[in-house]
């Protein structure tokens, strides 16, 4: 998915997925100035469609295979 990286705050657990209520991970910001957030599954699915409306999009679906930080040294 193509993104553009914004100041933006990033993603919380308390940021849902307007599809389906999972923990969000895709800020889209409309052209038409709103946004929708989504699921990194949704947003996948919903790709090509939301390149074509998304003014922005922020990505966080690397934190999904990060390391918790909570990880020892040997984990990570």
């Amino acid at each position: 998915m193509t993104t553009v990286l914004t100041p933006a705050s990033p993603l919380t657990a308390a940021d849902r997925c307007d599809r389906c209520g999972a923990q969000a991970y895709l800020r889209v910001v409309l052209l038409s100035g709103g946004e929708l957030l989504f699921c990194a599954h949704h947003g996948r699915k919903f790709e090509p469609e939301l390149k074509k409306i998304a003014a922005e999009i922020q990505d966080e679906t690397e934190r999904l295979t990060a390391p918790p930080a909570t990880a020892s040294e040997e984990e990570r």
